[in-house]
């Protein structure tokens, strides 16, 4: 019987996860045939090309020595917190990748801790030893008070250290000795990683994750953890409210390098993906049909954050998208429920407007990309976070924030997350940059990112986690300034904005087509103002001279869609278009 390791990746944004996966597909000899083409095989999803994050967590494998090893690609991102806790369920042992200059991230600890509380065995891979300034010893001290910290056993205490470059395609268990390939690190999975045992008895698997195919309907993935499971059986399988239900598996795959392979049957400790049971969630066991055993559920993060969306009804309504009724908007929310667990659906009394939940800005604005993407349109209102009453007394989410920033602006920084409530935990340099964490309510982080990116010129690296709910922390300052709005429809003319530039800045800019009641600009004090920016200027038939001189207009103010769904105010939607992003007043 085939020894079998599997391991799920644990890394913070951007510390080289999808590289080094990548570089171990390469080394173990699967793409032979294939081109060096250079690009990432995992993310192949356009929006995590495009972000450089993992979304949606993928299953790979590779053969070496005789061992097949099953790498589990984890989010690193806590939006994604839903994907990373069924995840984990599944492995034996973590790969944890650090960057050696920045050290272990608020998120990268957000999974550690996960992986701990569930017993796995962790392989610490310091990254990126070839970049300048970087402390890989330091960072190496740095993962082991962050494991004690969160109360590892001994056993995962005493884990094995493998450095190198993923980029540069080594690995070396001395960061002095750099090697030219990365079979050190395959060797260190092998013989630290506790292989998966094999169970005996009735068989049980637990539904992990899930995939949709248009052809067969949703596919349930995840790890048999006793006896075997065959094709064209019967099965139990425990719902969610308790219920039973006698299925049939139709057809069984493995994964096999990036693809998956049709098999007759499943050793228990194997990943699989089943094919036929069609009603089904994820915390579901399959058990055997005369003696079912139910597996303790998997208990999926709430949602923190909700937001309003409804069908689009501007007066550029249906110039741009293909799908604006509110049939195709509740028939894509409900769709998208099957896949993306952390996010829930409800419907308001209205029949065009519905409450999503979800884990925060990230996890909601990468829905609505998406959509936009397949050609929907939509309004969405200001996300508002969850409030819950414990005890009688009104609790909010805090979340944990870390703050990089240069020495020079660590000031403003800490003005700024103040005033929203945030209390500062700690402060420490960090070669040139100062290193500030702080405990802040959600509600505070609706905003934030913007302010503090135009107070410190870009130059801040924030990332924040959820912690736990704590009562209420009073008002919160939220934006200052007014909007200017539009009074007419037509074509913004660079006269009439030139003419009002003393009033605010602007959001359009010369030849942009806009209506009555779009938000085109902020003032610059604290109420709304509305303009007229279709207005030209008269004609004469004088000529004056010197005083015709070309209109000069600072450039239109241009918003991603996460800034602008933390920029709109209560009285406000974002207009949400394949080809455009506008803010209007809600009529």
């Amino acid at each position: 019987m085939q020894s079998i390791r599997n391991i799920a990746i644990i890394a913070h944004v951007d510390h080289g996860k999808t590289t080094l996966v990548d570089k171990i597909i390469h080394a173990s000899k699967l793409f032979d045939e294939r081109k060096e083409t250079g690009d990432l095989i995992l993310d192949n999803n356009d929006l995590e090309r495009e972000r450089g994050i993992t979304i949606l967590s993928k299953n790979v494998s590779v053969i070496y020595k005789d061992v097949k090893i099953n790498i589990i690609d984890t989010p690193g991102h806590a939006d994604f917190g839903g994907e990373v806790e069924r995840v984990l369920k599944m492995a034996d042992g973590v790969l944890l990748l650090v960057d050696a200059f920045e050290g272990p991230m608020p998120q990268t600890r957000f999974v550690l801790n996960k992986a701990i509380e569930l017993g796995l065995k962790p392989i610490v891979v310091v990254n990126k030893v070839d970049k300048e300034n970087c402390k890989p010893d330091e960072v190496q001290e740095k993962i082991f008070d962050l494991m004690f910290n969160l109360d590892a056993t001994e056993d995962q205490l005493d884990f094995v250290t493998i450095y190198g470059s993923s980029k540069q395609g080594w690995m070396s268990s001395d960061w002095k000795k750099p090697t030219d390939n990365i079979i050190p690190l395959l060797d260190a999975v092998v013989e630290n990683i506790p292989a998966s045992p094999y169970v005996e008895g009735t068989t049980q698997m637990q539904v992990a994750s899930l995939d949709y195919s248009k052809f067969v309907g949703r596919i349930a993935i995840g790890r048999v953890f006793r006896g075997n499971l065959e094709e064209g059986k019967d099965y139990t399988i425990f719902k969610k409210d308790g219920k039973t239900q006698k299925v049939r598996v139709k057809e069984l795959y493995v994964f096999s390098g990036l693809g998956r392979e049709k098999v007759k049957q499943v050793r228990a400790g194997d990943l699989c993906a089943v094919v036929g049971i069609d009603s089904f969630d994820i915390g579901d066991t399959l058990a055997d049909l005369e003696n079912p055993e139910e597996l303790k559920r998997i208990a999926i993060d709430e949602p923190t954050m909700s937001m309003l969306f409804t069908i689009n009804n501007s007066p550029f309504f249906g110039k741009e998208g293909k799908f604006v009724t509110s049939r195709h908007l509740r028939d894509r929310l409900f769709k998208e429920t099957e896949k993306n667990l952390a996010l829930r659906v409800e419907e308001t009394g209205s029949e065009d407007k519905f409450n999503v939940f979800g884990r925060g800005i990230l996890h909601l604005s990468v829905l609505i990309e998406t959509m936009r993407r397949e050609g929907y349109e939509l309004q969405v209102g200001k996300p508002k976070v969850l409030i819950r009453e414990i005890d009688g007394v009104q609790n909010e989410p805090i979340e944990h924030l870390v703050i990089d920033v240069p020495d020079t602006v660590a000031g403003k920084a800490i003005e700024l997350v103040t005033q929203r409530k945030g209390s500062m935990t700690v402060m420490e340099p960090k070669g040139d940059l100062q290193h500030l964490e702080f405990d802040i309510p959600s509600r505070g982080l609706i905003g934030l990112r913007n302010q503090i990116l135009t107070a410190t010129s870009g130059e801040a690296v924030m990332s924040h986690r959820f912690v736990r709910y704590e009562p209420m922390k009073g008002d919160i300052v939220g934006r200052f300034a007014g909007s200017l709005v539009s009074m007419e429809t037509g074509m913004a003319l660079a006269f009439a904005i030139d003419r009002l530039q003393d009033r605010g800045r602007f959001f359009v800019g010369p030849a942009d087509q806009i209506y009555k009641g779009q938000v085109v600009g902020e003032h610059t004090r604290n109420n709304d103002l509305d303009v007229n920016l279709i207005k030209g200027k008269k004609m004469t038939n004088m000529r004056a001279s010197g005083s015709d001189d070309s209109a000069k207009i600072a450039p239109k103010v241009k918003f991603s869609l996460e800034e602008a769904m933390e920029y709109i105010k209560e009285d406000e939607y974002l207009e949400v278009t394949p080809l455009n992003i506008r803010m209007r007043k809600i009529s």
